[in-house]
């Protein structure tokens, strides 16, 4: 068996108040899975619980998501979440927060790839004749 790349989902999401990175990378997530219905479980005949989902999440913090609340979006599937560098803050005009420092929009963006366990394949050999 070898793990198969199926589908690749794209996603953006924000936190326009509280500049919280998970609420941003959980909408980022939300936003590329809720406009799109795989199917490919089904196609293959294999249980929805085989699909190996790998996200990448890309904010100015990475170290400020929670990586289990962004995977607990997912209703089934191995699921592992990497938060990377990316995203944007876009500073708010004259806000500061309660320590002083300025309060940003938080803008996530998510890479969801889909893959399965399917039988390694090889070139075609047959005979054309």
């Amino acid at each position: 068996m070898a793990k198969k790349r199926i589908a690749m989902e794209l996603g953006m999401g924000s936190s326009l108040r509280r500049g919280d990175y998970t609420a941003a990378a959980k909408r980022a997530v939300e936003n590329a899975l809720w406009r799109n219905s795989l199917t490919v479980a089904d196609a293959f005949d294999l249980p929805r619980d085989a699909m190996i989902v790998d996200v990448e999440v890309a904010v100015q913090k990475p170290q400020a998501v929670d990586v289990a609340a962004v995977a607990a979006v997912f209703p089934y599937g191995s699921v592992s979440v990497k938060a990377v560098q990316g995203g944007l803050d876009i500073p708010k005009p004259q806000a500061k927060n309660s320590d002083g420092e300025p309060q940003f929009t938080v803008m996530a963006q998510a890479a969801i790839i889909v893959s399965f366990d399917l039988p390694a394949s090889g070139p075609a050999t047959g005979d054309a004749s």
